[in-house]
């Protein structure tokens, strides 16, 4: 399986998951490689045992994301070239969640792929949903025009890109309300649900507290200020580390809508809100953590 592909088939929270995020967040800073033992110590801290990560990274050996490679006869891992590249494109999403604007164009992308190779056309719509396309028909999809270089990338990858017209465009003009059409072009109940199981998880850690329901947020999405940075730890790194976890999956699917495409009680912004504020607080104790583990 494609290392592109990873980051919508491993499922946030489970062992392959919470792994295939320490490897994003920590190898590369690490300088691509780190040693098994270490990598079972992160994720000891994550309350997966030994057994369970050596299972993890035979996985994710098979997908292409790691290979095994001895350093000075000290067993390890080092990263793909391909899951660098994933990696390095997952960063842009996860760190700059995408909000259009009203006057932002548009990407229309059309396609005909005969019968006889209809598992490219599975594949293409799946990749396009996977990156927050919407289905205006089966042979047509919408996205943002930011996300025009992913989709020729797809049709590349998938050498459908003789079967497939882009077409850039302002605002499409629709029969009924800018809400209703998006309604039906995405699945944003599935989004706004994806927000607020993400604020129910996260947003007492962005506030400081110990609930695990968030208060309400202002209604630009800020939220109150936090008390004083954490510790570095192993329950500080274990936070962030689920935190990005279960955060990542987020901005490929959102599409980052204008306000008048979105419900009025649309959840992104206070999902935004409190995944930037835990990575402010953890971020910097969480990578102390890894480097002081490194160095035992």
């Amino acid at each position: 399986m494609s290392a592109v592909l990873d980051d919508m088939d491993s499922r946030p929270g489970s062992t392959t998951s919470l792994l295939r995020t320490v490897i994003g967040l920590y190898l590369r800073d690490a300088g691509g490689w780190m040693s098994t033992r270490h990598i079972i110590a992160l994720m000891e801290a994550l309350g997966v045992t030994a057994a369970v990560t050596r299972t993890a990274l035979s996985r994710l050996k098979k997908k292409d994301i790691v290979l095994p490679r001895p350093c000075q006869g000290v067993p390890g891992f080092a990263i793909t070239d391909g899951a660098a590249a994933m990696l390095a494109r997952g960063d842009r999403r996860i760190y700059h969640p995408r909000l259009m604007s009203s006057g932002d164009r548009w990407c229309l992308v059309s396609f005909s792929i005969p019968e006889t190779e209809r598992e490219k056309r599975h594949q293409l719509r799946r990749r396009l949903h996977w990156i927050g396309c919407g289905t205006v028909a089966a042979g047509l999809w919408i996205c943002p025009d930011s996300l025009r270089e992913e989709v020729e990338e797809i049709l590349e990858d998938l050498e459908v890109r003789g079967m497939a017209t882009v077409f850039v465009t302002d605002a499409p003009l629709v029969g009924g309300s800018l809400r209703d059409a998006a309604s039906a072009w995405w699945d944003l109940d599935a989004v706004a649900e994806l927000h607020r199981d993400f604020i129910r998880h996260h947003g007492s850690a962005a506030d400081g507290g110990s609930s695990v329901t968030s208060p309400a947020a202002g209604s630009d999405g800020t939220r109150p200020t936090m008390g004083a940075s954490p510790e570095a730890s192993a329950e500080t790194f274990a936070s962030y580390v689920r935190c990005i976890d279960r955060w990542r999956i987020i901005p490929y699917l959102d599409p980052g809508l204008p306000a008048e495409f979105l419900p009025e009680d649309w959840p992104g912004l206070e999902g935004i809100a409190v995944f930037q504020h835990i990575g402010t607080a953890y971020s910097k104790p969480s990578a102390e953590f890894v480097q002081a583990t490194l160095e035992a």
